[in-house]
């Protein structure tokens, strides 16, 4: 009884019937198995928002219905709750593990993993508390502002600024204070991050390589993952293993932050450096896009030193060294104006070359990479007309191409593996045997888009909050759940989630596409002679550990 009349004081009817609705339903299955810690975190956010949605309903319904339960009922009402939200938690919790190891058989992962719910509850219930406290405060402060108003305006002119005040004063604290100093944070992190350089990758001695002997960049300007991208080479003996002959040196050009004021002085510099290694001169020149810490995935780069044996050039910049999805929130625009620059720079020396004697010029990016790189390009039709094949990795919603082509794909094919004007000109695929859909004629240039339909990067989208997704509706992709729902709110918090975990699942799931590139690079820039043998054993080599 006394606990009773505790929760009945301290906490809303509504909103902790709606508080724990919303906490069951993030225990539910998404698209990819995540630790019991984070769903304890999750937990907590979708717990309070639905307070929070509940709350509001309730203060609503009593404004319009003028109507009090007598205490029995109240009482009554009270006790039906409490045991209903109790039995309703655990027997989500008793599930929830049942649903991680269907998550993870579906993708090959072992089930056996430490998943422990009444420490899930224990943390979520932690982390609602220290919510709810922060924002009853706020709620405790706008009532004290509107009192004081009260006594110089009337009352609906002293409620209205006072809520007007207190938000305004919120939406600072939350964007200029807390979202800013944060971003500030990670930004210093970064920069420190970005001044070192991993163990085991040294300065290169070829000259072919930015960073190395003659280079027009110095070693110390690349930044951490630009001295990963020049010192990680793919050595000459393994790619004489592969071929079976002698292989060329290949070109790597990258221009980090330091290494030029600009995106347009960046590129100009880039362009220098591919004359002077002579990247206009290899058979195929290939422009890649960066994530936020100038990353460029090395199953991009590597698989494509495999398939020419290392006579090919490539070349990228670096325009941010924040994480990606810091860079994706406030660094949008600028990894869009440093792809034109980058490209508009290398197609103007490139067009500046006899016809015959051009190299094949393609473009590639993951992530936020390929957002890069899309943003170089009007529309599709100017990116066949510019470049001479694409391969984009895992794109985010947020790409202007991508989400045309997907919007204007052919009706009877699904979000996941959409068919665009019957395959003619753009593919997807998640397995090899994807691009080979639909039959029928493929003209060159190409454009493969990788994305797996499990991969939060590419779904994760605002719109989350108050629809359902495409890609939730029949047939669902080969790896999601049949058992996912989608949760007004809860669907967002759910996939943001996944993001965290997108790359702790084996390859061809979440945000891992591995081998699959060997794929992509093959259907876009194969050379000659090239098999769809050649493509298997490529596929293997990337697959072994101690692959690029």
């Amino acid at each position: 009884m006394r606990e009773e009349r505790v929760v009945r004081r301290r906490l809303g009817f509504g909103g902790t019937l709606v508080a724990t609705l919303f906490f069951c339903a993030s225990l539910t299955p998404t698209l990819l198995p995540r630790p019991w810690i984070m769903q304890g975190v999750v937990g907590a956010i979708t717990g309070i928002l639905g307070y929070a949605v509940g709350a509001s309903a309730g203060a609503a319904g009593r404004a319009l219905i003028r109507y009090r339960l007598p205490e029995r009922r109240r009482v009554l009402a009270w006790r039906t709750l409490i045991a209903g939200c109790a039995l309703l938690t655990a027997l989500t919790l008793w599930y929830s593990l049942d649903w991680q190891d269907d998550l993870r058989a579906l993708m090959g992962m072992t089930t056996r993993i430490s998943w422990f719910p009444p420490v899930i509850l224990a943390a979520s219930v932690v982390l609602f508390a220290l919510f709810l406290l922060l924002a009853r405060s706020v709620r405790l402060g706008g009532r004290k502002l509107i009192t004081w108003l009260d006594r110089y305006v009337p009352a609906r002119i002293a409620q209205a600024t006072g809520i007007v005040i207190v938000a305004g004063v919120v939406g600072v604290l939350a964007n200029d204070v807390l979202f800013q100093g944060f971003v500030n944070a990670v930004n210093d992190a970064s920069a420190v991050a970005n001044r070192s350089t991993d163990p085991g990758v040294r300065r290169p001695g070829s000259a072919m390589v930015s960073g190395g002997a003659g280079s027009l960049v110095p070693w110390e300007s690349l930044g951490r993952e630009g001295r990963n991208f020049a010192g990680t080479v793919t050595p000459a003996a393994r790619l004489r293993a592969f071929s079976g002959s002698a292989p060329a040196e290949p070109i790597r050009v990258y221009v980090g932050l330091q290494s030029a004021s600009t995106p347009a002085e960046q590129a100009a510099l880039a362009v220098r450096e591919l004359e002077r290694t002579g990247g206009f001169e290899r058979p195929v020149l290939a422009v890649l896009g960066t994530t936020g810490t100038g990353w460029v995935d090395g199953h991009i780069s590597g698989t494509l030193e495999f398939m020419y044996n290392g006579d090919c050039a490539m070349v990228a910049l670096q325009y941010s060294y924040l994480p990606s999805w810091v860079s994706f929130l406030v660094d949008r625009g600028k990894a869009a104006r440093a792809g034109q620059a980058l490209v508009d720079a290398v197609r103007a020396r490139w067009e500046r070359l006899p016809a015959g004697r051009r190299p094949l010029l393609v473009v590639s990016g993951e992530s936020l990479g390929s957002y890069e790189l899309e943003g170089a390009f009007r529309d599709l039709p100017q990116l066949l007309s510019r470049a001479g094949g694409a391969l984009f990795v895992g794109p985010p919603q947020a790409n202007p191409i991508w989400g045309t082509i997907t919007e204007d794909r052919e009706p009877y094919s699904p979000v996941w593996r959409p068919v665009y004007q019957q395959g003619r000109t753009v593919r997807f695929g998640q397995y090899p045997a994807d691009l080979a859909r639909p039959p029928g004629p493929w003209a060159r240039p190409r454009v493969v888009y990788l994305q797996n339909a499990s991969d939060p990067v590419v779904w994760w989208t605002p719109e989350l909050i108050y629809a359902r997704p495409q890609w939730l509706r029949a047939p669902r992709g080969p790896d999601v759940n049949p058992q996912m729902n989608w949760f007004p709110l809860v669907t967002f918090w759910q996939v943001l989630g996944d993001m965290v975990v997108a790359q702790d699942v084996p390859s061809g799931h979440g945000h891992v596409y591995g081998a699959n590139v060997a794929e992509g690079w093959a259907a876009i820039a194969a050379p000659e002679g090239w098999s769809a043998g050649d493509t298997a054993r490529l596929q293997a080599l990337i697959s072994a550990p101690s692959a690029p």
